[in-house]
């Protein structure tokens, strides 16, 4: 099969998708992004395209992502025609249909069947914006967001398939978005994420760790207030204080991916850290930055307690990875958590706007582990039965990829 994807930071969401097909060796994929720094893949040509268009900073704000989703769109469109001009005609286009990217290949290929990820429809209600009350929208909020949602409701007339992660994320959307949106992960590979009773973590000039050591981690793409860094600050001492050995690993950027960052002078991390950090033992604390995913893998299997916090917003692929790999889960009990974790049976959930309830749940698991001992299999289990790529996710997706194109261009499972 002839397979383009695009999405402007590759290889985004389809990560496992594209390893599967390339180890199949028989299908030509074109991956068409903006990424400058690409991974190394072979077996994928790799088109970097560059907006034709960016809006001024001073640009109107309720229309600057619609002008730059068109600037990212019709740049996205000349770059498959070049492509269709060199003779390669996609059997299917796969793309990430939230910055523009997909608005105008119809235009270009107006035969060839689009599957868009809809990744999320931004709600002045229900979502990240306004949850938090320490975090007030602006009184230009609602306008804002709805004004982003002219991507989503433009592209939802370009795809012939739509398709969600999760429920919650395709709920996000209006109804009359529905009929077109099926709900399937984009898959983990449980087969390569298990726990590991023997793992070490080598710290440096702080020694190395075991599983013997009591360790509770937090991890997220970045330290910030979407992603809970500020609730798992403001619980830190409350934690050391009931476990005096304890020892927190946290891994993050310094970076803001989600909302408004900082304006703190050294960004948020460093506005938390004055506020709290007369009640830290820093000794205890390790900040490991952005690491590698063997290295994630082996914190996640290290940790006595691993903390995943976040809004009501997407939910991420670190959860289910380290459910994966049996981890003991504290997160927070907003709706798309409690779609992948049942309190009490597949992980723990507390109230994401107290630090108190956070303390005192995580002291519970690193004083009496055994007591909670049952979560981390459980957990896998429902990863493995609900989530796994090679099992459930794939099969779902080749299902519809085949819906929409010849038969005799099928793919093979």
């Amino acid at each position: 099969m002839k397979i383009l994807f695009v999405h402007q930071n590759m290889p985004g969401q389809y990560r496992e998708m594209l390893d599967w097909l390339v180890a199949q060796g028989t299908h030509e994929l074109v991956f068409l992004t903006q990424r400058r720094n690409l991974p190394d893949m072979p077996g994928v040509r790799k088109v970097v395209y560059k907006p034709h268009h960016t809006p001024a900073k001073n640009a109107y704000g309720l229309s600057k992502t619609w002008e730059e989703a068109v600037g990212y769109g019709y740049a996205a469109a000349q770059a498959t025609a070049v492509l269709r001009d060199e003779g390669f005609v996609p059997d299917i286009i796969l793309g990430h249909t939230g910055w523009g990217e997909l608005l105008f290949l119809k235009h270009v290929l107006p035969d060839v069947p689009i599957l868009g990820f809809f990744e999320y429809y931004y709600l002045s209600d229900g979502g990240p914006v306004g949850f938090d009350p320490d975090d007030p929208p602006g009184a230009a909020s609602s306008y804002l967001l709805q004004a982003r949602n002219a991507v989503p409701n433009s592209n939802i007339h370009v795809v012939d398939q739509g398709l969600a992660p999760t429920r919650w994320q395709r709920d996000t959307f209006p109804q009359s978005f529905h009929d077109k949106l099926y709900v399937c992960h984009d898959g983990i590979r449980t087969d390569r994420l298990l726990p590991d009773a023997d793992v070490t973590l080598n710290l440096g000039r702080a020694g190395r760790i075991t599983r013997d050591d009591e360790v509770f981690t937090y991890l997220a793409r970045n330290m910030e207030r979407t992603r809970g860094f500020h609730t798992f600050m403001r619980a830190l001492p409350a934690i050391q204080k009931a476990r005096p050995k304890a020892r927190a690993l946290i891994v993050g950027g310094s970076g803001t991916s989600y909302g408004k960052a900082s304006q703190a002078e050294g960004g948020f991390r460093a506005e938390l850290e004055r506020e709290v950090g007369h009640l830290v033992d820093w000794s205890r604390v390790h900040f490991l930055g952005q690491v590698p995913y063997a290295d994630f893998q082996r914190v996640v299997q290290i940790s006595r307690c691993h903390i995943y916090l976040t809004m009501p917003f997407v939910l991420s692929w670190s959860l289910l990875e380290s459910m994966a790999m049996q981890a003991t889960v504290v997160a927070s009990d907003v709706a798309p958590v409690r779609e992948a974790i049942t309190h009490g049976q597949t992980g723990l959930l507390v109230d994401f706007l107290s630090p108190d309830a956070l303390a005192a749940q995580v002291s519970e698991v690193l004083a009496d582990p055994d007591r909670f001992a049952h979560l981390g299999p459980a957990a896998r289990e429902h990863v493995v039965a609900e989530y796994d790529f090679l099992t459930k996710c794939l099969p779902e997706h080749v299902a519809r990829i085949n819906a929409m194109v010849h038969p005799d261009r099928h793919l093979q499972l």
